[in-house]
């Protein structure tokens, strides 16, 4: 491979390197630094502070894993998660770049190549990890997790951690780079290249269905958080004109300041917070924001086609960027919340519920269950989609690419530790009565029940039949606490329906509700006290919507892309698939837009069309993609002639298979899970004759549902399983054949990158050097002086290059 040649020149006047300095910068032919080769330097002071928190990292987990029949602190959850996360990012995700991705700065990147303005811009890498997080990060890590809770928190956790650091980064940066490595290309148009039209056709169909049910049950969820909320659509609506001025502020205004731009949104986001409250107390203003859930559904499909067929800087970039400011700025808030209110587990570690099958957030066993339950939060096949053609488009440099592919999925890995606290620190009686629906209240109850009764003495008479113990091996109780007040029973249920302003907490199933009354435990302990719990609660409803939200813009340029590549596999339609090409960027977003569109239309409709009938195999299909996505890479990685490394990828896709077959052939065939099973079950009753009016249109929609997600299921089973083996004929081929190396694969050649960028969040002593001598030599910065190693001019310190064209 051609490579830039290092010290072809000398540096720039003023600008001083060491040896070992100058050896690690990498230049073009002309003497210009480019980039700056990846080398983990050791002093004994980082090898006692890496020994230390692994040290802390095994204590943590220690007691995690041990703990029986006494109360834990949550506090060990955020220590845990963030040594494990860590010491993952700076050795093992380190290592594979090292080893099989070979990450080289001197080569341009798709949008230094492509750069149309439009798909292909460099984004800044602080802004691109957020665009990127907020691109991935949807309902799954929030809800996910606390709907798993109740098989107990040690499953949880482990999967949450130990997935994301095995299996859900390592995907996420593996695929980022297969794509940035080929021009950008999305997911199916890189499996046409590299494993042939039938492998390509059908995972772009896979995709395609995927990715439309996915945006619509995002969708959804959101809407049921905004509808009728004054506060959060006029929040959440001003993020799209802040997104603007923040994007043309950063292009015309003021190229390349970043910090300010940073600045500018943060404050006029924090504004359009505190204006969302005042204008809920307005009685002419709250009426204009109060939307219903089909004006919400009208107002979302028109902002996600703008947002998916306007350049990408424009809208999409600088909108996710904000929202992840709120995102991880709301994280570390609940991060100080945990720290000082110290929560303490109710859950145990293993629950009793973990060895049934019919559980009242989700039925199924521990395994495999449990893993599709959590879903995002340790291992999603949508970020693969999103890895690979969307983000790759905008990334500066390749050493960028670990920072971007696997840093942003251990933040939402994290997110899900958040969420699982968040549920296991609340009275369980509490959690199982938010998470069981009226009828699940109903049957656990049984003679217990009374139709005269409230739903929260139900819901009491539930959980005295359940089964279930806390952490300390006792009866668990409906407990809450209140200004100083323990309740409990009925009482317990109706006092925390009142902290968090709302008539009833009751079956607010979906783990919503959980996350929200969580969150605002923990950040009322330090802002506001007692009495700012509903602020707090609703806060948290709209910081929900929020996280959402942001995934489903992109998921809709995804779609567009996909659409795209298949629709270019015919002959006479081969433009679609090039991205520059406007006209086919409209209508392919107008496809996109109007499949998943419809179904959400639907949706809110009908209780039971539309989305609503295919959000079942929606976890499923998930992880089913993420098998695509695994495939992929190891294809890649075969092909370039890395097979002692291919075993990174393999295990994961090996156990992710493992996993997903196991379910979807239960929800097949299984006489309790399946879905034919429950045809058949609404098919009798309907025969019966006993149903007439609501119920039977209600058993016949149900019927329905069931064999739609049924045949859903034996489709995706069938189109993953058929790509998986063609995937390994490929392998098994190249193998065979020895011929190994980027001259075998879709990979773009070398082409010499005449730009600089750092390559980490924070630039390091000697990336802002270099930055001083490449702005020096490109003219944007003068030769002002001489500039030691411990120097920190301002502006070569936050990162700002200047803009070329």
């Amino acid at each position: 491979m051609v490579s830039a040649t290092s010290a072809a020149s000398e540096p720039a006047p003023g600008v001083a390197y060491n040896d070992a300095e100058e050896a690690r910068i990498i230049r073009d032919g002309n003497g210009l630094p480019v980039g700056i080769r990846p080398k983990m330097v050791w002093t004994w002071k980082k090898a006692v502070a890496w020994a230390l928190v692994a040290i802390v990292c095994a204590v943590g987990w220690t007691v995690l894993a041990v703990a029986r029949g006494e109360q834990i602190s949550a506090i060990w959850f955020i220590v845990v998660a963030l040594c494990s996360y860590a010491i993952a990012y700076r050795f093992y995700a380190y290592c594979i770049q090292i080893k099989i991705m070979r990450t080289d700065d001197a080569n341009a990147t798709p949008a230094e190549r492509v750069h149309d303005g439009a798909n292909f811009e460099r984004a800044d890498r602080r802004v691109l990890f957020g665009q990127h997080f907020a691109a991935i990060s949807g309902a799954g890590p929030l809800v996910g997790p606390i709907l798993a809770a109740q098989m107990g928190y040690l499953p949880s956790v482990l999967w949450i951690i130990l997935g994301v650091i095995f299996a859900g980064a390592v995907q996420d940066m593996l695929m980022l780079w297969i794509s940035a490595k080929r021009q950008g290309r999305s997911f199916g148009q890189m499996a046409t290249d590299e494993m042939g039209k039938f492998g390509g056709i059908i995972i772009s169909l896979f995709l395609v269905v995927v990715t439309a049910i996915a945006m619509a049950f995002l969708a959804l969820v959101a809407i049921k958080a905004m509808a009728s909320s004054p506060w959060a659509v006029f929040s959440l609506g001003m993020t799209i004109p802040i997104a603007l001025v923040m994007g043309c502020y950063e292009r015309f205004l003021r190229p390349g300041k970043v910090i300010e731009t940073t600045i500018l949104g943060f404050v006029l986001l924090v504004l359009a917070i505190v204006g969302g409250g005042w204008v809920v107390s307005n009685p002419t203003l709250a009426p204009i924001f109060t939307l219903n859930a089909k004006q919400l559904v009208v107002a979302l499909i028109v902002y996600s086609f703008a947002a998916a067929a306007l350049p990408h800087w424009l809208l999409v970039t600088p909108r996710d960027y904000l929202s992840t400011l709120m995102k991880i700025g709301t994280l570390a808030l609940l991060v100080v919340g945990i720290a000082v209110s110290n929560p303490q587990v109710s859950m145990p570690g293993i629950s009793m519920l973990a060895s049934q099958s019919n559980g009242p957030t989700f039925s199924g066993n521990l395994f495999p269950f449990l893993f599709i339950t959590i879903a995002c939060g340790a291992l999603s096949g949508f970020h693969g989609a999103v890895s690979s053609g969307l983000t790759p488009k905008a990334v500066e440099k390749e050493n960028q690419l670990r920072m971007i592919g696997y840093g942003s999925m251990l933040v939402e890995s994290f997110t899900a530790i958040i969420a699982l606290i968040a549920a296991i620190t609340i009275s369980q009686g509490v959690y199982f009565s938010l998470n069981m629906s009226a009828p699940q209240i109903e049957a656990t109850a049984g003679s217990a029940y009374s139709a005269s009764a409230s739903p929260e003495q139900n819901a009491v008479a539930a959980v005295g039949n359940m089964n279930v113990k806390d952490i300390e091996g006792n009866q668990m109780k409906v407990t809450w606490q209140s200004h100083g007040t323990t309740y409990e029973g009925a009482e317990a249920l109706t006092q925390a329906a009142h902290d968090v302003g709302e008539e009833s907490i009751v079956s607010r199933t979906g783990g919503a509700t959980t996350f929200a009354i969580g969150m605002a435990n923990f950040l009322k302990s330090y802002m506001g006290g007692e009495d700012s719990m509903a602020f707090w609660y609703h806060f948290a409803i709209m910081f929900e919507a929020l996280f959402i939200l942001t995934t489903v813009d992109n998921g809709t340029r995804v779609a567009r892309y996909q659409i795209g590549d298949l629709l270019g596999n015919v002959r006479k339609l081969r433009k679609f698939s090039d991205p520059t090409w406007k006209p086919g960027n409209l209508i392919t977003t107008f496809i996109a837009t109007a499949a998943w569109g419809s179904m959400l239309y639907m949706g809110v409709s009908d209780a039971n069309g539309g989305i609503n009938a295919m959000v079942p195999i929606f976890g499923i299909s998930n992880q089913l993609l993420a098998a695509g996505c695994l495939m992929s890479v190891t294809v890649c990685v075969f092909k370039k002639g890395l097979h002692r490394y291919a075993w990174i990828p393999i295990v994961p896709l090996v156990w992710d298979v493992a996993v997903t077959f196991t379910a979807d052939l239960q929800k097949i065939f299984d006489s309790k899970l399946g879905y034919f099973a429950a045809a058949a079950k609404y098919r009798e009753q309907i025969a019966s004759g006993t149903l007439e009016g609501e119920a039977l249109a209600n058993a016949r929609a149900s019927l329905s549902n069931a064999y739609l997600d049924g045949a859903l299921s034996v489709f995706f089973f069938l189109m993953m399983a058929t790509f998986l083996v063609v995937g390994v004929v490929v392998i098994v081929n190249t193998v065979r054949a020895k011929e190994y190396g980027t001259d075998m694969s879709t990979e773009e050649p070398f082409v010499q990158s005449a730009w600089f960028a750092p390559s980490g969040l924070l630039a390091t002593n000697l990336e802002k050097r270099v930055a001083r001598e490449y702005a020096v030599r490109t003219g944007a910065l003068p030769s002002k002086r001489s500039v030691e190693p411990d120097d920190s001019d301002d502006e070569v310190a936050l990162g700002l290059q200047p803009q070329l064209a």
